[in-house]
């Protein structure tokens, strides 16, 4: 079988992530997977495979699920340790025909309950670690059976008791119906359940299948990105069906991840934002980490300017890109732009792209007060096509609340250029008055002072935005350098300095804004 013919494939029947691995063998079984930590569920399996080896393992893991009484149509919660296993096990989960939902290990116990609940009795697979965390959430109460990936707890089965199981074939779920379930960022409360379809699911991956085709060889893809995240269903099915070599990364310490990319010299890498922000130092390692890299990529939030140019100028590769794609857990990749060496640190942070190729999504910017949507007066975006997530788990009003017709709310605000560039600003609810765009702000002062980390514009609690601030090794911001960056900006309050590991953050890195609002508020309250 072709990677084509595999791709052709999935957009006619859907994407199983179940049947992947063992689609992506018979591409090619040789494809190498290289991990940079131990497999929590299988341990003696090593850090490195091949695709054959791979599909081996979730074949094995189905049939281990299947004998602990997992069946077609259930659901199965998926909350454990941070390891590449959970991808293993969510399609060893697809494969014996249950639904997945994939639960970040960020998230804390009673947000995982409250989830749990409205999953209505699932089965928990999580780990030792983590049902120690949940000691207080009623698990009896609230769970079918709890199954233990590693280390074994009481009233839990262990997958290491049934190895040896026989196996079982494999069930393809409905087209049209959920068989993966992921979590929104959480950064307004509580999380909203995703629910993709094998339809929705194969659907995105046109357009990056298109930017794949872009690297002629076949070259190393490093992956980056939470392992439950809807994000790396897409990042590993295109790799394995374009039989690239897979370099999968837990570990975020730039200092490690250095020595991984030098040895193995991706040419692809698919990382978070705060990541790449995190891994701009590496730029100035004189043994060149990043010069193998044709493309960077990023699809989670907008990243600066300035760490883009910087990324691009440590790539020894001609011709070599920064590409961006705007987009969300319910609607998939909806815009995308490409950024090069030679102009990514004059590029406007703003501009998130054009629409894709034929087959992608179709976005509109819609008012919000009766007047066109403009730079000045930006509109609500929204997006329609077939790739959008059929409804939010449990929660069928919320959804239909955000839905009109075909179109999907985004929550963002923004309007298109006359190229046809759609510029977001920000997301609705963190509109502060007075304030174009926050974003642009964080932009344009970041892009001026290199000492600083972080910066996020924040509604204070007299409606002033305050800038708040992190610094390289949280050293004392310089006011004199702070006051000349921001002197554009004099609507600006006082900036807040904090430590970096003191921000609020999703399970995907960004910044709780609403949260760090509330924490102004209650010090107000506090003095008062």
């Amino acid at each position: 079988m072709k990677g084509s013919t595999a791709y052709a494939s999935i957009q006619k029947r859907g994407l199983h992530i179940g049947l992947l691995p063992e689609m992506a063998a018979a591409v090619n079984p040789s494809t190498p997977i290289v991990l940079d930590h131990d497999l929590g569920v299988l341990p003696e399996a090593g850090r490195r495979l091949t695709v054959a080896k791979y599909a081996e393992y979730v074949d094995d893991l189905a049939a281990r699920l299947s004998a602990a009484g997992v069946v077609p149509d259930e659901r199965v919660v998926i909350y454990k340790t941070a390891n590449a296993d959970h991808w293993m096990l969510a399609a060893a989960v697809s494969r014996v025909g249950a639904v997945v939902v994939n639960l970040s290990p960020a998230l804390d116990a009673a947000t995982v309950g409250v989830l749990i609940e409205r999953v209505d009795r699932p089965t928990l697979l999580t780990d030792g670690d983590k049902l120690d965390l949940l000691a207080d959430v009623p698990l009896a109460d609230l769970t079918r059976r709890v199954i233990t990936s590693a280390g074994d707890r009481p009233d839990a089965i262990s997958l290491a008791s049934l190895a040896g199981s026989p196996r079982v074939k494999p069930v393809v779920r409905p087209i049209d119906e959920a068989a993966v379930i992921t979590h929104t960022s959480g950064t307004t409360g509580i999380p909203k359940l995703v629910v993709h379809t094998p339809r929705t699911q194969g659907l995105r991956l046109v357009p990056q299948w298109r930017l794949l085709s872009l690297m002629r060889k076949k070259e190393t893809v490093a992956i980056h990105v939470p392992f439950v995240h809807s994000r790396m269903v897409a990042a590993m099915s295109l790799a394995l069906l374009k039989e690239y070599p897979v370099l999968l990364l837990r570990e975020p310490d730039p200092a490690v991840v250095a020595e991984h990319f030098l040895e193995h010299r991706p040419a692809f890498i698919e990382a978070l934002p705060n990541s790449l922000m995190e891994w701009e130092g590496l730029a100035d390692d004189p043994r060149m980490p990043f010069a193998s890299v044709k493309v960077f990529s990023s699809t989670f939030d907008a990243i600066h300017p300035g760490t883009m140019s910087k990324l691009l100028k440590s790539s020894a590769r001609r011709g070599a890109l920064f590409f961006q794609i705007y987009g969300q857990s319910e609607v998939g990749p909806a815009v995308g732009r490409a950024y090069f060496r030679h102009s990514a640190h004059k590029a406007n942070g703003r501009c998130v792209g054009w629409a894709m190729p034929m087959g992608a999504a179709r976005v509109r910017v819609v008012s919000r007060d009766g007047r066109r949507p403009t730079e000045q007066n930006p509109g609500r975006i929204e997006v329609a096509w077939p790739g959008i997530a059929k409804t939010y788990y449990g929660e069928q009003e919320r959804y239909d609340s955000n839905r009109k017709g075909e179109w999907w709310g985004t929550g963002d605000v923004g309007y298109f250029t006359k190229f046809g560039c759609l510029h977001m600003l920000d997301r609705e609810v963190d509109m502060i008055p007075g304030v174009r765009s926050s974003l642009e702000i964080e932009d344009v002062v970041l892009s001026k002072l290199s000492e600083l980390s972080e910066l996020v514009v924040v509604q204070g609690p007299n409606s002033e935005p305050v800038p708040v601030i992190c610094t390289s090794d949280d050293k004392p911001l310089d006011l004199e350098r702070w006051r000349a960056a921001v002197a554009d900006f004099p609507q600006l309050a006082d900036p807040v300095q904090i430590p970096q590991a003191e921000l609020p953050r999703t399970a995907t890195l960004k910044v709780q804004r609403l949260e760090l609002a509330r924490r102004f508020e209650k010090q107000l309250q506090e003095r008062a």
